[in-house]
């Protein structure tokens, strides 16, 4: 008796109930399209800036989800610097950062392009390019020899390690991945972008081809599944960062339809759930962006000149310590008189105002809007 789905004779023949996936599915359509389309009508700055804060997050927790924790300020770093984003001075990051951020912005950015075998291969080792994962000696773009089995994939919580599913054999990984990427290279006008997105990274993570690295590259295959659905590089919305809030969840259903009989139905459903919860936070997500955005529209018709432009998107940035009328002359290289002015002239359009703490220099802050 199977135990497993990938035991079962019509493996890999998955069905659904589409009339229990169909209201489900058109609302978070709906969620795509209002969210891609609000983010799209922001200038091209702002959007860069929200698809960095995206796709840092997607790095972060896609490794987080796996028990790897990765530093946020290289990860956006590394993003920023190969999406040419200015951000300043970044932080230096290592190898195996830049790696994990190669992966994601390949699988994004080039979503039009064929999944290949050689092209999960690159993926892989750019995860582990030193070939090992921990301490432990892996074999590195390739897929996993039969003699790594039995591969169990398990999670942990703590000391408590679970055992969720035993994957194929070694001998079987060829051909069934020769399967899975025919699959998903080929157009089906019938099948809906995000059920393929679902039933994809169910699919590869249920192979499980590789020694590790399979939960992030598995979810990496879903972002490019997704980048297709809304034909659009940019990403603002991350199902990883909603993945690694459900993880338990996430672990629950994936061991339970391993262990049903082909009908992904329920697993659908909890994937498109988590789809639209990863929407719907995008509002948090993407704040630094989406507030930008809407102090210039609130001041578009303000009158303002180059100097205080440049001043106002520093503070909205982030600026470090306090904005003094001395920094603001040394940064924009003016006099003090006419830095004070500048200053003055934004506390009566009621941009800037002053700092209440005392001390030798008087501070200014920006004004937050009301309501």
């Amino acid at each position: 008796m199977a135990t497993y789905v990938h035991q079962l004779k019509d493996w890999p023949h998955f069905r659904w109930r589409a009339a229990e996936l169909a209201q489900a599915l058109a609302e978070v359509r709906h969620l795509q399209g209002r969210l891609v389309g609000r983010m799209e009508a922001l200038n091209p700055q702002l959007r860069a800036e929200a698809s960095l804060a995206t796709l840092t997050a997607e790095v972060v927790k896609s490794s987080e989800i796996e028990g790897e924790k990765l530093d946020p300020a290289q990860v956006r770093s590394s993003i920023a610097r190969r999406l040419k984003v200015d951000i300043g001075r970044g932080v230096q990051s290592e190898r195996h950062v830049d790696g994990v951020v190669e992966m994601i912005l390949d699988a994004t950015l080039n979503y039009g392009e064929p999944l290949t075998k050689d092209r999960l291969f690159g993926w892989h080792a750019a995860l582990f390019p030193t070939g090992r994962s921990s301490m432990r000696k892996i074999t590195v773009g390739a897929w996993r020899p039969p003699e790594a089995d039995p591969m169990q994939v398990v999670s942990q919580k703590g000391p408590i390690e679970r055992v969720h599913f035993e994957a194929p054999s070694g001998a079987r990984i060829e051909p069934e991945m020769a399967a899975f990427l025919d699959w998903f290279n080929r157009a089906d006008a019938k099948l809906d972008p995000v059920l393929k997105a679902g039933i994809a990274h169910f699919w590869f993570v249920t192979i499980h081809p590789f020694e590790d690295g399979n939960g992030r590259i598995g979810r990496a295959i879903a972002d490019m599944a997704l980048a297709r659905s809304e034909r659009s590089a940019q990403r603002f919305y991350s199902i990883s960062a909603q993945i690694w809030r459900e993880r338990d969840a996430y672990y629950d259903h994936l061991e339970e339809t391993q262990k049903g009989d082909l009908d992904l139905t329920a697993h659908l459903q909890w994937f498109i759930g988590c789809f639209g919860r990863a929407l719907h936070n995008a509002e948090t997500l993407l704040a630094g962006a989406l507030d930008k955005a809407r102090f210039w529209e609130r001041h578009a018709a303000t009158p303002l000149n180059e100097r205080q432009r440049a001043m106002l998107k520093r503070l909205l940035d982030g600026f470090d310590g306090k904005l003094t009328t001395s920094k603001w002359a040394k940064l924009t290289k003016s006099s003090p008189d006419t830095a004070l002015r500048d200053i003055e002239g934004l506390i009566k359009r009621g941009i800037l105002a002053k700092e209440s703490a005392g001390g030798r220099s008087t501070s200014y802050s920006l004004v937050e809007p009301a309501g």
